[in-house]
Formats: C-alpha cells, sequence, structure tokens
C-alpha cells in the first residue's frame, strides 16, 4: 500500500533495462517519466543508476576522445538532469577480448546500506541475480521491495518475490520509440 510518507530508493540496472527496451520495443527508456511513476507521489530519498562507460567516453571534465563515446556521455547527461545520480565503472576488457561490465554487487551493497533510511527500495531490474537482494530486504531488513522491469525479460522469481512487480512497457511515456 503506497502512502505520500513513504521514503523511497530507487536503484537501476541501465544496462539490463537499455538492452531490452531496444530489443523487445525497439525504443529508449525515459527514465526521468520511469522515476517520477516509480516514485508515484512519495518521498524520493535516491535515484541511482548503475552505468557502465566504454572505452574512451568523456565525463564531466573530460575531452571526448574518437568513437561512439559521445553519444554515450550525452546518454548519461541526460540520466543526471533527469535528477538520477551516476555510479559508473569502466568496461573491463580481458586478454582474449572477453569484456565483463557488472554492477550487481555494487547495487546490492547501495541498496542494502541504504535501506535503513528507507521504506521502500525500488530494484530496476529483471535479473533474477538479485533474487537473494529481494529477500533480505523484505524479510531481513523488513523493506517494501517492488521490482520494475520488463515483462518479458524479468525472471519470472524476481515478479513474484517481490512485494509489487511493475511492468515498465505498461507505464506511461516510459518508452521513447525511435
Amino acid at each position: 500500500m503506497k502512502n505520500k510518507e513513504q521514503r523511497v530508493g530507487i536503484f537501476i540496472d541501465v544496462q539490463n533495462l537499455y538492452h531490452s527496451a531496444k530489443n523487445l520495443y525497439k525504443a529508449r527508456v525515459n527514465f526521468k517519466e520511469l522515476v517520477k511513476s516509480l516514485t508515484g507521489g512519495r518521498k524520493l530519498i535516491r535515484a541511482i543508476a548503475y552505468v557502465v562507460k566504454a572505452e574512451g567516453v568523456a565525463t564531466e571534465g573530460e575531452p571526448a576522445s574518437h568513437g561512439p563515446a559521445t553519444g554515450e556521455a550525452a546518454f548519461f547527461d541526460a540520466l543526471k538532469n533527469a535528477g538520477i545520480e551516476l555510479r559508473m565503472k569502466d568496461i573491463q576488457i580481458y586478454p582474449g577480448g572477453a569484456k565483463k561490465a557488472d554492477w550487481d554487487v555494487g547495487m546490492a551493497v547501495d541498496a542494502i546500506r541504504m535501506s535503513s533510511f528507507l521504506d521502500v527500495v525500488v530494484l530496476v531490474t529483471g535479473d533474477g541475480d538479485f533474487l537473494p537482494l529481494v529477500d533480505y530486504l523484505k524479510w531481513g531488513a523488513g523493506r517494501v521491495v517492488e521490482v520494475a522491469a520488463f515483462s518479458r525479460t524479468t525472471k519470472t522469481e524476481m515478479k513474484s518475490q517481490g512485494d509489487e512487480f511493475i511492468a515498465i512497457e505498461e507505464i506511461p511515456k516510459a518508452l521513447l520509440r525511435k
């Protein structure tokens, strides 16, 4: 049950959303509308987006290097302009060319750390790796946990284990069609 006095923290798995929106709907996520909808008139304490910076991407105060980085930098700026804090890390490239870009542990630690001053934790991801986090936040920390993601790419247990599942594709204005 939502009430306007609830303190809300929103934790956004950007890679998960970006690829789902692109592949399923040939669209982009309107993060400003998404955060507004997920907050739902309650008190937004923090909204944090976890992003991976590709090689050569410019951020504030850094010159842009060659390549497709400028589009990514503009995307990061748009997130900031929507009032979303960014947690950034560089993509890891291993010998042999394998790439790894994973914020799961960082996002989980932040949600646990901040849960003491939140009533509601909104996890914006369909990734089943977050099931232990949902369980801990609900039963260990006594928080309301809402999961927001795209229905078709969300692990079934993520839909059922949270207190509420919010299908992003059903939020008006959350998707920007190309």
